[in-house]
């Protein structure tokens, strides 16, 4: 009972689920290897994505080296300096990213530079590694929050609604228990339970609905870095929702508000503007060059007239 999780709506229970496995005397967290999973499959769909497209999969291939180890490190330090308070004691903790502690936004604003400087360097176009990359990321991102399911965590408030999850107290942290969890909590042989949103499991569909939309919407983009607009605004509009449901969010200091929740209104606003934006100079831009062309055809046929008259 101590290790099950169930959703007694729909009647799923699952009595063994633990958070790691032992290989040759060593706990290996089955959170990191979601996470790793994630990676490799958002790596191969953006190497298959970079083949679709008729650009070079090496550069890829080197490109996510980089970006891994860069993500790996933003998403950690996201993470701490908004709950520093967890790590103040003991900061060789910070070390330790088996038991979860890791924040989206962190890895994507910790990769976009790094991308940024690995096109420099290539004498490649930022803006469509961007665009190749997007899909395979927010198929990596619906993988990896089954993390989050295995350790307990990212859950959101009470509910007794139809996707509603049922956790051992024993099993998640205590400061994520609230008081409307406390006066809800059902003792089943001895064993004390909370109910909670799945958040992970929101974000996780919602992760997989904005893949399908990407899709669809690559076609018809209309400059180079419009379809990773589109993410931001995608993944922001469905986490401004999802982060106001969970009880473990990191917080702006001094405001109290969460921090991804934040940065999610902030992109939800800011990228359709500069999607508009982007429409509207390529609108311009297609004009002149057609504008240009019109201009040279008619050069071409007044030309034998000046000669015949010379």
């Amino acid at each position: 009972m101590a290790e099950s999780i169930s959703f007694p709506n729909l009647g799923i229970e699952l009595e063994h689920v633990g958070r790691s496995f032992s290989l040759f005397g060593n706990d290996i967290a089955y959170y990191g290897i979601i996470i790793g999973m994630g990676i490799l499959i958002g790596i191969l769909i953006t190497i298959l994505e970079a083949k679709r497209s008729r650009q070079n999969p090496g550069d890829y291939m080197d490109l996510a080296i980089i970006v891994v180890i860069v993500s790996i490190i933003g998403a950690r330090l996201f993470y701490v300096i908004f709950s520093w308070d967890m790590y103040k004691e003991n900061p060789l903790s910070i070390l330790n990213i088996r038991q979860g502690g890791m924040a989206v936004y962190g890895a994507v604003f910790g990769a976009i530079p790094a991308v940024f400087l690995f096109a420099l360097f290539r004498q490649l176009s930022a803006a469509e590694m961007l665009d190749t990359a997007c899909i395979g990321l927010a198929v990596g991102q619906a993988i990896g929050k089954w993390g989050n399911f295995f350790n307990r965590e990212a859950f959101g408030e009470y509910t007794d609604g139809l996707f509603a999850m049922r956790l051992p107290v024993d099993a998640v942290r205590i400061t994520d228990i609230t008081d409307r969890m406390r006066n809800h909590i059902e003792t089943v042989e001895r064993v004390r339970f909370i109910q909670a949103h799945p958040t992970f499991l929101y974000e996780s569909a919602w992760c997989l609905l904005l893949v399908a939309v990407l899709f669809f919407y690559r076609r018809h983009k209309r400059f180079q870095g419009e379809l990773f607009l589109f993410y931001l605004f995608g993944y922001g509009l469905g986490r401004v929702w999802i982060e106001g449901l969970r009880t473990d969010s990191l917080l702006l200091p001094f405001f109290s508000i969460p921090v991804s929740q934040a940065i999610s209104g902030i992109l939800v606003i800011v990228c359709p503007i500069l999607i508009i934006r982007g429409r509207i100079r390529e609108e311009r831009a297609k004009f002149r060059r057609g504008r240009n062309r019109n201009t040279l055809r008619q050069g071409k046929k007044k030309a034998p007239r000046d000669l015949r008259l010379k």
